[in-house]
């Protein structure tokens, strides 16, 4: 039997239908696992697809644009890599795909019997639950009709268990309302502040109603920073903003700026490699680069903006005016090129017209930022950089222009708000300039939050007799524009001592006082000469600090520089202070005679730096009616003595004598600056 191909048991041996099957299944899973580790650790080349492509003359571009469609095979709407990874699984093993196919076959009727046992099953439970539920329900019915039955009962009782509690709660309740009144008014009083109340009535103008509007979360209007890469690039955003029915503001969804015409796309993995050096900060690397590619690809605008930003970059690094004059040239190249994508345009322009303000081109930069205007006349943030272009030549006039015509295509826009407010300030068109300037900070806006603006609204107010400035000089000051309150000084050195009265000792300058203290009477008769002979030099006040009155000033030094001329009229006050280079060198002060007439008040206001101190010397000095007042204090002159104060707490100055004051003004570094900080800091 063994000869003849038996068993021992009399069986024959061989394959079994049923181990036919069993050996076939295996081979099929070992296919299906054998593709999973072929995708799953890409062992296939599946770029092969798009490198065909490209050899069939198809645009790579149009590729990932999606115009090959046809080859969609994971219904994303394009052809891509995942599509190449599909066709490749489909063409390149297609033996593979045919054992799974077959095994699926296969497996197929006992999947399908075993699904219709669990529905079935599932069904079964569902009845169960269901009689179950209807049982549930009755035994409740039973129990309401129990308790309806007891809640009839108790019903009477608790009306008059209710009434009772009534006057209870009404008794506590006044004994609340007491509490929290006395609790909100001791909170409101804050050491040192001035609190402001909102019940107080306040000029109205009456002009066209303009909606209010939330803030959104657009981009600063500040001088942007230079981008890094096309992805992270900011796109210029217009002013306006997207609303709802509600009328709620919502912000404009951020898009990518598109930055690749057709022909660069192309090039795009030569791009992505120049830049990606530039943002590795390898500059000088990156302009040869972006040099390479100008010289091959003239026409190619994203490749002529790199070389112009690594030009910039150069620049900052080696601090040249002559290198970032090329970068200016080159962002100016950009916009002449074919085919510019507009995004690029804006930014290119946008640069350029910020380095042009930097090295103090201004109307070089005006004429830029017109060019953006024309080119782009709905995008009202480009109008309001050009309104900020007109200011900085001191062209209040085309600003006004600029601002109305922006307010008047967004009437809630906030940037345009505040700046409208702050030209009608300086017109001194103060009641009309308030409802501008609240309503643009109070939008929240990019480029609002700005502490000229919170400055210049709290000054308004005051002038208006509205204490409600101070409310605004405190928002000032919890968002860090304001070293305090009282304090407002907009360009500051951190950590300076902050008082608002000073002793000569605590100044230091001790023999400067002592000085001025023993020749008060010479400098008083060189100032009173100069009075009666020459008062032309007596130039009245203009900053627009004087609510009325007659309030002149005969300037001797001012940032640091000596007045030849008008020190020729008072030689000897002039020769005395020479000695004293704190006060002659202090580039953010001033030396001069002041003369107030009678009947002059001058308006609270602050100095603009906290880096100098102010001594006042009294010359010619009424007996009364003349006093200055420092944050909460106020002081008088002395014929002969020197009052010290830091100027960039607000100050106040009342004239009501019969006779007028002369006063000798001089300004001195703050002590605490070291002397490469007075040597360095720009002039005031």
């Amino acid at each position: 039997e063994t000869k003849h191909g038996g068993s021992k048991n009399g069986k024959k041996e061989g394959l079994s239908g049923s181990s036919f099957f069993t050996w076939f299944m295996v081979i099929a899973l070992l296919g299906v696992w054998t593709s999973v580790a072929v995708v799953w650790f890409e062992l296939v080349d599946y770029e092969e697809v798009l490198a065909k492509a490209k050899d069939f003359r198809y645009n790579l571009s149009e590729v990932l644009q999606g115009k090959l469609g046809i080859y969609d095979a994971d219904g994303d709407g394009d052809f891509d890599v995942e599509d190449a990874k599909v066709l490749l699984g489909k063409y390149k093993h297609r033996w593979n795909n045919y054992i799974i196919q077959l095994s699926y076959s296969l497996i197929k009727e006992p999947l399908k019997k075993l699904k219709e046992k669990q529905e079935s099953k599932k069904e079964e439970i569902k009845d169960e639950e269901g009689k179950k539920k209807a049982r549930k329900g009755k035994e409740a019915t039973d129990r309401k009709d129990k308790k309806a039955v007891d809640m009839n009962k108790l019903k009477k009782d608790s009306d008059k268990a209710k009434k009772d509690k009534g006057k209870e709660k009404e008794k506590s309740l006044d004994k609340n309302v007491k509490s929290k009144e006395a609790t909100k008014k001791s909170a409101s009083e804050k050491d040192g502040t001035i609190q402001v109340g909102k019940d107080k009535e306040t000029k109205k103008i009456t002009r066209k109603k303009r909606n209010k509007q939330s803030s959104g979360c657009l981009k600063e209007r500040s001088v942007p920073a230079q981008p890094t890469s096309p992805e992270s690039e900011e796109t210029i955003q217009p002013a306006e903003k997207s609303y709802v029915e509600s009328g709620k503001a919502f912000p404009k969804k951020k898009k990518k700026p598109k930055l690749l015409n057709k022909f660069d796309k192309t090039i795009k993995a030569e791009l992505d490699a120049a830049e990606k050096l530039r943002k590795k900060g390898k500059v000088e690397e990156a302009l040869r680069a972006f040099e390479a590619l100008v010289s091959q690809y003239p026409q190619s605008p994203r490749a002529r903006y790199g070389k112009a930003q690594s030009e910039d970059d150069l620049a900052e690094k080696m601090r040249s005016n002559e290198m970032l004059q090329k970068a200016i040239n080159t962002y100016d190249e950009v916009v002449s090129l074919p085919n510019v994508p507009s995004d690029l345009i804006k930014l290119s322009l946008k640069r350029e017209a910020d380095r042009q303000q930097f090295l103090g081109r201004m109307r070089g930069s005006l004429v830029t930022l017109q060019k953006l205007v024309q080119l782009f006349p709905s995008d009202t943030s480009f109008k309001n950089d050009l309104g900020v272009g007109y200011l900085l030549i001191g062209d209040n006039s085309n600003a006004k222009k600029v601002y109305e015509e922006v307010l008047s295509l967004a009437p809630n826009d906030g940037f345009a708000k505040v700046h409208y407010g702050f030209i009608l300030k300086a017109e001194n068109k103060i009641a009309e300039s308030i409802p501008y300037l609240k309503e643009g900070l109070e939008s929240g806006d990019p480029g609002t939050n700005d502490g000229r603006f919170y400055f210049h609204l709290g000054d308004a107010l005051q002038r208006m007799g509205d204490k409600e400035a101070y409310k605004w000089y405190e928002l000032g000051y919890q968002r860090g524009h304001f070293a305090s309150v009282w304090q407002r000084s907009l360009y500051n050195v951190k950590g300076l001592k902050a008082q608002p009265w000073w002793t000569a000792r605590e100044t230091g300058y001790t023999e400067l006082v002592k000085s001025l203290e023993k020749n008060w009477k010479l400098i008083r008769d060189e100032g009173l000469a100069v009075m009666d002979k020459k008062r032309s030099l007596f130039l009245p006040e203009d900053e627009n600090l004087r609510e009325k009155g007659d309030w002149s000033q005969f300037t001797l030094w001012q940032q640091g520089r000596k007045n030849e001329n008008a020190c020729k009229s008072v030689p000897k006050t002039c020769a005395l202070l020479e000695r004293f280079p704190e006060a002659t060198g202090c580039r953010r002060g001033q030396i001069k005679y002041s003369i107030m007439h009678p009947g002059t008040h001058v308006w609270p206001h602050t100095g603009p730096t906290n880096c100098r101190l102010r001594m006042h010397l009294g010359l010619v000095i009424p007996k009364e009616g003349c006093r200055i007042r420092c944050a909460q204090e106020n002081r008088t002159w002395e014929e002969g003595k020197v009052l010290i104060f830091d100027d960039s707490f607000e100050h106040e100055v009342w004239q009501d004598a019969e006779n007028y004051r002369l006063i000798f003004i001089v300004d001195v570094w703050h002590p605490e600056l070291t002397a490469q900080q007075r040597r360095t800091l720009p002039a005031i």
